[in-house]
């Protein structure tokens, strides 16, 4: 079988009194980010990624946001099934890298916590996982500090 590759994309509002949870890790805002779940953009865009390399539908056929079994759950629990969900077909994630657009905080402090919290997830080596955290330069409301998004592609491939 050859290599899959699969691309992610999330995006959600910030609101006060909220925490900011990206990539698995709680940092320190005042703001963070509304939705069914925690609204981990990194792992939301990492879950939709991975379904998408595997031909399983995305983020919302599988964990339904109108489900409440789902209200304010843990983004890791998503992605932790999708990859069992992959050895159960024969694949495993072989590289992982993302962007994640904040205006503020920095996340640059951050970065090396993310990775190694995605590569535990989904069982590679730190060095196989990248993040990257950008500004949107003031422009929008991800650059009004208002919203934060992700992109997530990844690379899967069979298991021997």
């Amino acid at each position: 079988m050859s290599p899959r590759v699969g691309l992610g994309w999330d995006l959600h509002r910030l609101e006060a009194e909220r925490p900011l949870v990206v990539g698995g890790v709680t940092i320190p805002h005042d703001r963070g980010p509304v939705g069914h779940s925690d609204g981990d953009v990194l792992l939301h865009a990492l879950t939709d990624a991975l379904l998408g390399a595997a031909g399983l539908g995305d983020i919302g056929d599988r964990f339904d946001d109108r489900d409440p079994a789902h209200a304010g759950r843990a983004s890791h629990e998503f992605v932790t099934d999708v990859v069992a969900a992959l050895a159960e077909r024969g694949l495993r994630v072989a590289s992982v890298d993302s962007v994640v657009v904040l205006e503020r905080p920095r996340l640059g402090p951050h970065k090396l916590a993310m990775r190694a919290r995605i590569a535990e997830l989904v069982g590679l080596d730190v060095d196989r996982v990248g993040v990257k955290a950008k500004t949107h330069e003031r422009v929008d409301a991800i650059g009004a500090g208002d919203a934060i998004a992700a992109q997530c592609v990844v690379l899967l491939e069979a298991v021997d």
